[in-house]
C-alpha cells in the first residue's frame, strides 16, 4: 500500500467486495458487488479491531451492493445481478430494524418491476430511489415514504420525458443510450440527480408529490463517460453555491483518458456552470484511452469542511480540497494494495464517520480503515 504522510492505516475488513460502506453510530455497513454475499454489518467501536456481527445473503441472480442506515432502519438494494435465480425474489428496496444491530430484522420490501433499485438516498424517513418500473425505459426517480416501515408508500416520482413508453411517450433515443437516472442525493428541497449518459439534473422537491426539473446540464457526448455522482456542498465556497459531479470510468462512449470530477457554480440553480476539474496529478499526461475503471468513481457522501474523499477506483483514496472550487487540489491519498487475484486496486466507495475516520471499500475484496490528520 501507498499513502501519503497525512494518512495512516488503521485497520482492515476482511470481507467480500463491494458497492457501498455506510456508517452510523459505531456499526459499520458494507453492501457487497456479488451474491450470495448481500449486507455485512461490522462493529466499529474499536476502529483497529472491527469485529463483523451481522450478514445479511441474497439469493442467485441479485445483488444488494447498497446500503444507508439512519434512525434504526437499515436499506438495501435488490437488483438484477446476471440473468440466473429466482424471478420472484424480485428487486425493490428491503427495508430492515436493525436497533439490534447483530440481529437485523426484515421488516419489509417495496417490489418494483424490471431490474429493480440501484442506487439511492435515505434521510431517516424518505428515500429518493432509482428503480426501473413498469412501463419507463430505464430507471426514474422515485419518492418512498418510510414514515411507517412495515406499509412504505411512494409519494412522487419524476422520469425524463420520453422514459414513459407505456403512457404514451414518443421515445427520441433510438441511437442514443437510454436514459437511466443513477443516483439522487437531497439537500434542502433539492434533488441532485445523476442521469449517466444523460447528464444531471437538478429537482425542485418542495412538493414532493411533484418533483419538477429546473436545470439540466449534460457533458455527454463531449466527455464519453456517464455521469454518476451528483453531491451539492452545504456551505459557499469563495461566495458561490457549489456542486462536485463525478463522472464514472465505465461504460464510455467510446475509447477516452480516464473520468475526472468536475466542479459547478449553481449559485443560479437553473444555470448549472462548470467552473473546474480534478484529475488524479500524473494520470492523464497525453489523453490515451487507457482501461475501464483506471479513473473516476465516487465521492463520499459524507465529508468534512471543504475536503472531498473520492473512492477513485484504480487510484484508490484521494482527499480533494474544494475551499477554492476554481482550484481543487489533492492534499492527501492512500492507495491499497490489490486485492488477492487482482492486478490492481478498485476502491468502489468511501465514508466517513463522527471522528473522521475513512471507510474505503474495494470492489472485488475487502474494507481498508484509514486514520488522516486532513480534516
Amino acid at each position: 500500500m501507498v499513502s501519503a504522510s497525512n494518512t495512516k492505516h488503521l485497520g482492515h475488513v476482511d470481507c467480500p467486495g463491494g458497492g457501498q460502506v455506510w456508517v452510523d453510530g459505531n456499526i459499520l455497513y458494507i453492501g457487497h458487488m456479488r451474491p450470495p454475499s448481500g449486507t455485512t454489518l461490522v462493529d466499529i467501536s474499536d476502529p483497529r479491531n472491527p469485529r463483523k456481527i451481522a450478514t445479511v445473503d441474497v439469493p442467485p441472480g441479485w445483488h444488494s451492493h447498497k446500503v444507508r442506515a439512519q434512525n434504526g432502519l437499515m436499506v438495501i438494494n435488490h437488483e438484477r445481478f446476471g440473468s440466473e435465480g429466482p424471478a420472484e425474489f424480485g428487486g425493490g428496496l428491503a427495508i430492515y430494524d436493525t436497533t439490534r444491530p447483530e440481529k437485523p430484522t426484515l421488516i419489509s420490501k417495496w417490489m418494483t418491476g424490471g431490474k429493480g433499485v440501484h442506487r439511492y438516498d435515505f434521510d431517516g424517513r424518505y428515500a429518493y430511489i432509482s428503480p426501473t418500473a413498469d412501463g419507463y425505459v430505464g430507471n426514474i426517480v422515485m419518492i418512498l415514504d418510510l414514515a411507517d416501515p412495515a406499509n412504505p408508500t411512494e409519494v412522487g416520482r419524476w422520469w425524463i420525458p420520453g422514459q414513459w413508453i407505456g403512457g404514451g411517450e414518443d421515445y427520441p433515443w433510438e441511437n442514443y443510450v437510454p436514459p437511466r437516472c443513477h443516483h439522487p442525493l437531497r439537500m434542502g428541497d433539492r434533488l441532485y440527480v445523476s442521469y449517466w449518459h444523460h447528464g444531471l439534473f437538478i429537482l425542485d422537491i418542495s412538493d414532493l408529490s411533484r418533483p419538477r426539473a429546473i436545470a439540466h446540464m449534460n457533458s455527454s457526448p463531449a466527455f464519453p463517460h456517464p455521469t454518476h455522482t451528483c453531491l451539492p456542498i452545504p456551505q459557499p465556497l469563495k461566495g458561490r453555491k457549489v456542486m462536485v459531479v463525478a463522472d464514472e470510468d465505465v461504460a464510455k462512449l467510446r475509447p477516452h483518458a480516464p473520468a475526472f470530477s468536475w466542479v459547478y457554480d449553481i449559485t443560479d440553480e437553473t444555470n448549472p456552470l462548470p467552473i473546474s476539474t480534478f484529475q488524479v496529478p500524473g494520470l492523464d499526461p497525453d489523453g490515451a484511452p487507457q482501461p475501464p475503471m483506471t479513473g473516476c468513481h465516487q465521492p463520499s457522501e459524507r465529508f468534512s469542511g471543504s475536503v472531498i474523499p473520492f473512492a477513485w477506483f484504480a487510484q484508490g483514496l484521494r482527499l480533494v480540497d474544494i475551499a477554492d472550487p476554481f482550484a481543487p487540489k489533492e492534499v492527501g491519498h492512500f492507495l491499497p494494495d490489490a486485492p488477492a487475484g487482482a492486478e490492481r486496486a478498485s476502491s468502489n466507495d468511501v465514508t466517513i464517520d463522527d471522528r473522521g475516520i475513512i471507510y474505503l471499500i474495494d470492489r472485488v475484496r475487502g474494507v481498508d480503515i484509514i486514520e488522516t490528520s486532513v480534516f
